[in-house]
């Protein structure tokens, strides 16, 4: 089965990708990896989810934001790749949470991210990962979730 009737099965329809909101590429493709530049917490309706873990918003709300994050990823591996079939394996997720100072389940928010990896691309979707609690993030973000893929050529 091709990812994208993977991702039909699972009723994710991914948006266009976004754009980088400052100096730097959304992917960069390099020595068969493909290297994804951080995915910021975005609603479908393109509006950011912003606050705090721990005080803004409880954790299955979190897991929520960071599997927008892993949907946005999937949307930028497709444009660079042009077919996320060229996945071969999904190497590294880094994630990042924007957590009140006793906020300490930043692992099970960035599942959220994970768990989508494995649903969409099997076995090949499991990971080696960070989850780390940030006290900010860019534009006030709740979430933001990085990745390196292994390629195909």
């Amino acid at each position: 089965m091709s990812i994208e009737a993977k991702l039909q099965e699972l009723g994710i329809e991914l948006p266009e990708p976004a754009a980088p909101v400052a100096s730097y590429l959304p992917a960069v493709e390099a020595g068969g990896f493909l290297h994804i530049s951080g995915q910021i917490s975005m609603r479908e309706d393109g509006s950011l989810i912003v606050g705090t873990l721990g005080e803004d918003y409880d954790l299955e709300s979190g897991i929520a934001a960071a599997r927008r994050c892993g949907i946005m990823l999937l949307a930028q591996m497709k444009k660079a790749l042009g077919s996320l079939d060229r996945v071969e394996k999904v190497v590294k997720l880094g994630g990042f949470v924007n957590s009140a100072a006793d906020f300490t389940d930043q692992p099970k928010v960035v599942n959220g991210a994970s768990d989508l990896m494995q649903e969409v691309f099997g076995e090949a979707g499991r990971h080696a990962r960070s989850a780390v609690g940030v006290n900010t993030l860019p534009l006030g973000v709740a979430v933001e979730v990085d990745a390196i893929v292994k390629i195909r050529d």
